[in-house]
């Protein structure tokens, strides 16, 4: 395939948004390119991350597969000063190459990736780890990260409820209203604690920036709870930590290279790719508390912007 640099193709969230992807189609592809790596056919490198000390939250991931034959490397940036300016506090990119030629490909909306791939990680995760009857989802958080967890997980278990608990009444309204589309009662929370205490899953998407005292205790979740934390479980009381039953993680070999860990080391039962391919066991029991702590793969946004591209060329939207 060969684009000129003077027409490489933008694919704009709102034409990703047309695209024929599945919930299971995400959760597919992420798991098929999780067992990539571990038969040498994919490889990531660990995610890039820089801190100015101004409130801004830098990072980078990269990411090689074999089917699709791409490269695909993503810069982000959090900054919450963007409120003041009327734009997202949330803004990323993603690059595709040719893994074989390095040739560009396609430039991808790197905020539909991210908010897709996070989701998707919750789900390999909650399949595995979640029971599978789970009625009641309660959401911490309830910007652009709980919509795309609400529909993902909609799509993948029984619910009948969601709690909702954020800072922001606005975007807390939201996410009831898409739950009430999907035809399930919403109940907003005053606080997490009235949140969480009835839920089957609890989703954490804690904003990062600036980094957030911990006020969650995971005393409140009941017998065969599941949460997944999508914000380095930093809104938890880590000396309530040791509720869990089993905790895994996205990615020990990362984990390993950061300065403060997400979850005492000890506490840790296994990352995802290990959950994926039968090492790590998943639930064992329909009152165990487990949870999903995990700053984000490379194999995700690899996954989802592969996968983006390969649909784009299939409807036709690619020229060849």
């Amino acid at each position: 395939m060969t684009i000129q640099a003077d027409r490489l193709p933008y694919l704009s969230g709102e034409f990703l948004d047309s695209l024929p992807i599945s919930t299971s189609d995400i959760v597919d592809e992420i798991e098929r390119q999780i067992v990539g790596q571990r038969r040498g056919e994919v490889w990531c490198a660990p995610k890039a991350v820089v801190l100015p000390g101004d409130n801004r939250y830098i990072m980078a991931t990269l990411g090689v597969a074999t089917e699709p034959r791409v490269l695909a490397t993503k810069s982000l940036l959090v900054n919450p000063r963007n409120a003041e300016r009327g734009l997202p506090i949330l803004n990323s990119l993603v690059t595709l190459l040719d893994a074989e030629t390095g040739l560009p490909l396609a430039v991808v909306d790197g905020n539909w990736v991210t908010a897709k791939r996070t989701a998707g990680l919750s789900a390999a995760a909650a399949k595995r780890l979640a029971r599978a009857d789970s009625a009641c989802v309660a959401f911490i958080g309830c910007g652009v990260q709980a919509r795309g967890h609400l529909e993902v997980l909609a799509d993948l278990f029984p619910l009948q409820e969601i709690r909702a608990f954020g800072r922001g009444q606005s975007n807390r309204d939201a996410l009831c209203r898409l739950a009430e589309i999907r035809g399930l009662t919403a109940v907003p929370s005053d606080t997490a604690k009235e949140a969480i205490e009835p839920a089957d899953i609890v989703v954490t998407t804690v904003t990062l920036v600036p980094e957030p005292t911990p006020f969650l205790d995971a005393r409140w979740l009941k017998a065969g709870a599941f949460a997944t934390m999508t914000d380095l479980a930093l809104p938890w009381l880590p000396e309530t930590m040791t509720v869990f039953d089993r905790i895994v993680i996205d990615d020990l070999v990362q984990e390993a290279q950061m300065s403060k860990p997400m979850v005492r080391p000890e506490l840790v039962a296994g990352d995802l790719t290990g959950l994926v391919g039968g090492d790590v066991p998943g639930r064992q029991g329909a009152n165990e508390r487990t949870a999903f702590a995990f700053r984000g793969m490379a194999v995700g946004d690899l996954a989802l912007a592969g996968l983006a591209f390969v649909r784009a060329k299939a409807i036709g939207a690619l020229d060849d």
